[in-house]
């Protein structure tokens, strides 16, 4: 298994290197003779009094960076913001730059959230402003309605939500609802200037509003969507108090939706997504041999059912073919009960769970978050195979005993399981390989 083992690491790796923002903005944004050229729409630098960038999110850093190195002697019109997790170098003194947190909001987040709404009030229509949104961007830029609502309060409210188990798409059209600066709020902001939103998407294909919990996209959620889901989630004794009873209360107002004024002058273009890093292993998958297949029936699954599925169609397509490759992108969700403190993420969660499925058998599986950080540990990711039940009891940590405490990343390093990459300026949701020779 040695050989799969490090074939699933190269395909892995591969993916993650050709999936970056420094390839793709320069393929896909060009500046020539004063215009600026985004997938085929050109504008004219020379016709705004200003240009705005703001950039937020996991990947804001190396998207700002390579976006002002793509516009040459242009780059002298650009001032803006820049919002990230880890410190970042300012371009030029027409920046300010926030170290926000993720995945709970901070006070940079709140601090970069109100220098974002006064830097976007003033502009007009002989304005423009490009946003580059990556995923985090939700944690990493926070304001919520009632400008009352304590940091506490905002980051218990996030705390509450990643951790309850929802899609994504739910998470987000909770926190569009709450907050001032998401769900087409930072376009209604901005407007009437003339906006370019330019996007990596850590979300599912063409749900771009859930971007981040889109700031400056119509919102196809609505409140009915809300309060449904707060209701199927169970959120109601997981949220602070005073958020609780805004649902309650059924107080909250609906965002900007498709056909709004706001978006009248606003384009978006997705620079990357989940497709391009299935598109990127599977051809590095071809290149060493595997017959490649992709299926994400599984997005927002919860871990151990998408393990079960994704085990089972591997075993599937093993019936007929040799050296199967089986691809899926997207997230799996984990329910962390209240009380829980073990070290781990969803990817890591699933690789052990996918564990227990294939016992002696030559499978390898690995999942990986494409940002590099996996829940509340330092790891990607992890890999198992068909012995690490077995070498987890030999370390006397089991398999079992890991899932139950919600401690995969103590278990996965024992084992040297654990993918540490560290944070890799990317997010593209999370990526799972499956090899069986």
């Amino acid at each position: 298994m040695q050989d799969v083992r490090h074939e699933i690491l190269k395909i892995a790796q591969y993916a993650l290197d050709t999936s970056r923002v420094e390839r793709a903005i320069p393929e896909r944004i060009h500046f020539t003779d004063g215009l600026m050229q985004v997938d085929g729409s050109s504008c004219c630098l020379r016709e705004f009094e200003r240009c705005v960038v703001i950039a937020m999110g996991k990947a804001a850093d190396p998207m700002v960076t390579s976006f002002l190195a793509c516009s040459g002697e242009e780059v002298k019109r650009f001032e803006g913001i820049i919002v990230a997790p880890d410190p970042v170098t300012l371009p030029s003194e027409k920046f300010i730059a926030f170290h926000a947190g993720h995945p709970t909001p901070n006070a940079g987040s709140v601090q970069a959230a109100e220098a974002i709404l006064e830097k976007l009030k003033p502009l007009t229509e002989r304005d423009l402003v490009v946003f580059l949104i990556s995923g985090g961007g939700s944690s990493l830029v926070e304001q919520f309605l009632d400008p009352k609502t304590s940091l506490e309060t905002i980051a218990a409210t996030h705390k509450a939500l990643v951790e309850s188990g929802a899609p994504i798409t739910a998470i987000n059209a909770i926190r569009k609802h709450l907050s001032a600066v998401k769900g087409g709020r930072l376009a209604a902001a901005a407007a009437p200037a003339k906006q370019l939103t330019i996007a990596v998407s850590d979300v599912p294909a063409g749900r771009l509003d859930a971007l981040s919990s889109g700031p400056t996209t119509p919102d196809e959620s609505t409140l009915a969507d809300v309060y449904a889901a707060v209701d199927r989630y169970g959120l109601m004794n997981r949220l602070p108090a005073s958020v609780a009873a805004q649902f309650a209360e059924r107080s909250l107002v609906e965002t900007p939706k498709p056909g709004d004024a706001v978006f009248a002058r606003s384009r978006w273009s997705i620079l990357l997504d989940s497709t391009s890093l299935e598109a990127a292993a599977g051809k590095r998958a071809a290149e060493l041999g595997w017959h490649v297949a992709v299926d994400n029936t599984c997005d927002d699954w919860d871990a151990k059912d998408a393990a079960r599925y994704l085990v089972d169609r591997l075993r599937e397509l093993r019936r007929t073919q040799q050296r199967v490759c089986l691809l899926s992108a997207g997230e799996v969700t984990v329910t962390v009960p209240h009380g829980a403190n073990g070290s781990g993420g969803r990817n890591q969660h699933f690789v052990l769970e996918t564990s227990r499925l294939i016992v002696n058998d030559e499978i390898a599986v690995l999942s990986m978050g494409s940002d590099g950080v996996d829940g509340n540990s330092p790891a990607a990711g992890g890999i198992a195979d068909g012995t690490t039940m077995d070498r987890a009891v030999r370390q006397g940590y089991s398999v079992e005993q890991a899932l139950a405490a919600f401690d995969s990343y103590p278990l996965l390093m024992r084992l040297e399981d654990a993918i540490v990459t560290g944070p890799t300026g990317n997010n593209l949701r999370d990526l799972r390989v499956l090899l069986a020779p």
